[in-house]
């Protein structure tokens, strides 16, 4: 059991990142991990979910292995049935801001673990620090699920809305056979490999090898033309809105608004990885912090800006499509600003891709560094000074299955991995302040253990929110890790032969 709790010190895992040969380069700034922080987060999602969480939705649930935990603890199998989701209507608005106030308990919990641990690997090194080497290959393990699925999700649909543009704009789309995946969705189209999806993947991983101010600077202009068009469509939808159309404001009342908050939690989901950026930050105890609560606080007012304009052109009944707000946009005869919009969508997937890839390659190469995976992973670049084996093992592994399978279905399981992980760094919040109160943090959370125990609570909540298939999905993910563990991490540990420290 001793060998399973290890921890590495908070001096170490300094110490180690200062080896010449594993040394990352250190380029980047505030500004620059807020655009990390923005690309990661508003990807489509912000001209999608807004609609279906403004106007509802009815699922079919098929099976108990589809029934959400919440259901079958509340109803039974009684809960398989056809479930009506009272939408939040106009009052959506309120649903993205209380969702911001839930993750900014868990963004707090980053930014002190991230100033006080500026290394890559993000909860993976907070764990290792704090809980132990067996929560922290869970939570690696963990994190490699999270970043690969959702990165095959952005890939997949990033071709979709590349032939949606391409049809729009010129009349003209890719064959079936090279730009749908050969084991599609039920419904969707068939081809034999998406090369879209594969393309832009491999074009990004180039663009993270050589070099991560390169990469910075390509996301910051993303970021950039993303903002510039949800302005351009709040602003040349904003006389369009009829006032009318926001009454009644919360026509389902607050449980409306808290079952659009569990929709549109998942739109926040990427604001973690801007820690990930903690090795190659110039001044990390200041700039992280920024950079976590800066997205957090940018996100919220473009979203509900999105949401206030979409649901005062158009009556939030008619939003329960897939791109409602392309749709709204259609019906009043705006196909110019549609245009923009699709395009808006995909430099946001772009950039989306950008960042997680970026992050995936980090956790690798921290867990490499420590012995847990194989020592290619940490090997850094000697001109560009990137993990740049990693990175590009990273590219293929989302790519090639991208361009394979519809893999959306399986989106859920980077929700539940993402959830997963923020109750870890949370908890490691109050164990460290516990373990080590006197140790210098440049950013404390206010309000410990209260404010950790309510991200804690709100994570467990969204959780039990997901249906059972997912939670039997990731605990297999799980249970192959712990493997992969006993097989070889815990033999080729950089602790194997160092004292335990419990």
């Amino acid at each position: 059991m001793s060998r399973l709790l290890r921890t590495k010190s908070i001096d170490a895992l300094i110490a180690a990142s200062e080896e010449p040969d594993k040394r990352l380069r250190k380029s980047l700034g505030p500004l620059s991990l807020t655009a990390l922080g923005i690309g990661a987060v508003i990807g489509s999602g912000i001209f999608t979910l807004t609609g279906t969480a403004a106007a509802g939705h009815v699922s079919k649930i098929t099976s108990i292995f589809h029934a959400t935990i919440l259901d079958l603890l509340l109803n039974g199998t009684h809960g398989i049935s056809m479930q009506g989701r009272p939408g939040a209507g106009p009052a959506i608005t309120v649903s993205f801001i209380l969702v911001a106030i839930a993750c900014l308990f868990a963004g707090l919990c980053y930014a002190e673990l991230a100033s006080m641990i500026p290394i890559a690997g993000s909860a993976y090194t907070y764990a290792y620090a704090i809980l132990g080497e067996i929560f922290a290959w869970i939570i690696g393990w963990d994190l490699i699920l999270e970043y690969a699925v959702s990165n095959m999700s952005v890939a997949v649909g990033f071709s979709a809305y590349l032939q949606d543009l391409g049809d729009n704009l010129f009349g003209f789309h890719l064959p079936a056979v090279i730009a749908y995946p050969a084991f599609p969705a039920p419904g969707q189209p068939s081809g034999i490999f998406n090369i879209p999806a594969l393309v832009i993947t491999l074009l990004v991983t180039w663009v993270l090898v050589r070099g991560v101010k390169e990469g910075a600077e390509t996301n910051a202009i993303m970021v950039g033309i993303k903002i510039l068009a949800i302005l351009i469509f709040c602003l040349g939808a904003a006389k369009a809105i009829h006032v009318e159309n926001w009454k009644p404001f919360a026509p389902n009342g607050f449980s409306g608004i808290l079952t659009g908050a569990s929709i549109v939690f998942f739109t926040y989901i990427g604001f973690d990885s801007v820690s990930t950026a903690a090795e190659e930050c110039k001044m990390p105890q200041r700039d992280l912090p920024v950079g976590i609560i800066g997205t957090l606080i940018i996100c919220t007012i473009l979203y509900g800006s999105v949401a206030l304009v979409l649901t005062g052109i158009a009556k939030y009944q008619t939003l329960n499509t897939d791109s409602p707000v392309a749709d709204a946009l259609k019906a009043l005869g705006y196909n110019r600003l549609r245009v923009v919009v699709t395009f808006g969508a995909l430099i946001g997937m772009i950039s989306s891709l950008l960042v997680y890839q970026y992050g995936q390659a980090r956790i690798w190469f921290a867990m490499s560094r420590d012995g847990l995976l194989p020592g290619l992973f940490s090997r850094v670049h000697p001109q560009f000074r990137t993990p740049y084996i990693s990175t590009w093992i990273a590219g293929f592994v989302v790519g090639l299955p991208a361009g394979l399978w519809d893999i959306d279905t399986f989106a859920e399981l980077s929700n539940i991995g993402t959830l997963f992980a923020f109750v870890v760094v949370s908890a490691g919040v109050i164990v460290l302040r516990k373990k080590q109160p006197d140790r210098p943090r440049s950013f404390r959370v206010p309000f410990v253990p209260l404010v950790p125990i309510l991200a804690i609570a709100c994570c467990l909540l969204l959780m039990m929110g997901l249906p059972l298939m997912t939670w039997i999905r990731f605990f297999m993910w799980l249970l192959i890790g712990l493997l992969v563990y006993m097989m070889f991490g815990s033999r080729n540990s950089t602790l194997h032969r160092a004292p335990a420290r419990i």
